[in-house]
Formats: C-alpha cells, sequence, structure tokens
C-alpha cells in the first residue's frame, strides 16, 4: 500500500468518525442504504414491464402509455427500461444524491439501472430484439441539467450515474446533449412538461449512426426522455435504448 493510499485510508477513518455514514431511508447507522432497506426496494419485473414506456404490468396492455401516447414513435425510443417504482427508497436515493450531495449513492443508482437492464435483455424489445444487448450499444449518454440546476448543485448528478455507469458496464460515455435552460419539470402536467422541454435540448457531438444508450434518474410523464431522444434522432443517431432508476406511474 503507498503512503498515498494510507493517508487516504486515515482520512476516510476520520471523516466516518465525525460524520457516521447513515441509511439515506431510515437513518440507522452502517450503510448508505441498509439491509433492511434493501430489502424493501420496488424492482419492477421486467418481464411484465412496458417495453415503450417502462412503467410495470404493462407489457400486453399499458395503461400508462396507451391512450396518451398510443405508438412507440411518441416515445422514439426502441424501448425504456426502468429499474423500480418511483416510491420510498429510490425517491430517497435520488433526493439524498441531488440536493444532500451524496454522491456515494452515483455508483449504487448506476448498479440498480444495470441490474435491470441485464434483466430486460431476457425479453423483447417492439422491434423484436433483446430490450437490452450491450454489445449494440456505442456510447452511454444521459439527461444533462441544466445551467442553473448545475450552479446550484456544482455538479450533474447524472453524469455521475453516467459515468459509473459506463465503469461498471465497460461502456464509452457519449457526453452527447445539453440542456442550457428549461423550468423546473415538478409541478407540471403531462401537457406542459412536453411543452416545457421543447427546444431545450440539443447535441453537441455528431452522433450519426449510433447506437446510444440514454440515462435520466426517474421517468414521471416522459417529456425528456422523449425529447432528448427526438434530438438524437434528428441528429442521425441509429438508435436510442432508454434506461432509468425508478418509475412514476
Amino acid at each position: 500500500m503507498s503512503a498515498f493510499s494510507a493517508l487516504c485510508d486515515i482520512g476516510q477513518d476520520a471523516l466516518e468518525l465525525m460524520w457516521q455514514t447513515r441509511c439515506v431511508v431510515c437513518n440507522m447507522p452502517g450503510e448508505l442504504l441498509c439491509e433492511e432497506c434493501r430489502a424493501t426496494l420496488p424492482w419492477i419485473e421486467q418481464r411484465w414491464a412496458c417495453p415503450h414506456c417502462g412503467a410495470p404490468f404493462g407489457s400486453i396492455v399499458c395503461s400508462e402509455c396507451m391512450g396518451k401516447h398510443p405508438s412507440q414513435e411518441a416515445w422514439e425510443s426502441r424501448s425504456v427500461v426502468c429499474a423500480m417504482g418511483f416510491k420510498g427508497p429510490p425517491a430517497c436515493m435520488i433526493t439524498n444524491l441531488k440536493d444532500a450531495h451524496e454522491l456515494r449513492l452515483a455508483p449504487l443508482m448506476a448498479a440498480a439501472i444495470l441490474t435491470a437492464l441485464e434483466e430486460a435483455q431476457a425479453w423483447p424489445a417492439p422491434d423484436g430484439l433483446p430490450r437490452w444487448d450491450s454489445d449494440a450499444i456505442d456510447g452511454v449518454c444521459f439527461i444533462p441539467a441544466t445551467k442553473r440546476a448545475y450552479a446550484r448543485r456544482g455538479f450533474d448528478h447524472m453524469q455521475l450515474v453516467s459515468e459509473a455507469f459506463c465503469r461498471q458496464a465497460q461502456l464509452p460515455l457519449a457526453d452527447v446533449l445539453t440542456r442550457p435552460e428549461a423550468q423546473d419539470q415538478r409541478g407540471l402536467g403531462v401537457q406542459d412538461r412536453t411543452i416545457n422541454l421543447q427546444g431545450t435540448v440539443s447535441t453537441i457531438s455528431d452522433v450519426s449512426g449510433a447506437r446510444l444508450l440514454l440515462l435520466d434518474d426517474v421517468i414521471t410523464t416522459g417529456a425528456s426522455v422523449r425529447e432528448a431522444t427526438r434530438v438524437l434522432h434528428a441528429q442521425g443517431a441509429a438508435s436510442v435504448t432508454v434506461g432509468a432508476l425508478a418509475r412514476v406511474w
């Protein structure tokens, strides 16, 4: 062990003594997500999930996207895979990463998304191919924070999650999207979210012919991933698969 590594370990031990790690859900000391809270994670069983929007129990008829977005073309992505429902632990994880600056949650969120994608590879997307195939992905991109959100937090939480995901999945990061400004989506309805995001996402790199995985933290109405997917396709991306930690339904 090098002197630098030893010093880092000593520093980490000192930090742990002063600010003990606690579960972001129940506040019990010891782990970021304790064993009891891990047991309550609302995982989505991918064989029953909607391949269009990622909602659970929508594999045959989806009450979440049918009627609101009655075709795959409305989403444009070849498939959407969400790891969990947005309640309890996933909501705490996202909030603590974004607003409490608990950056150590990024690898946990990345691992959860990767777990869901690996489960989803056993089930077909609307095009008949597996919903997830890492060999068919050229790069991983993400829904970026606005400049205002970045300035407020000092980091882009989905960039951290995506970087961790790329390390775990051994895929290259494709930081190709930018979102200079947009009104906060929280509190907006389905139609207002769509209108709010129109024209706010753009590409900063060439994506012609690229097969991309687009990551986001939580899908509510799908407005963000639909707009980003539309822009990526408009700039020549060959396909876009979407992965997210959580899904509201």
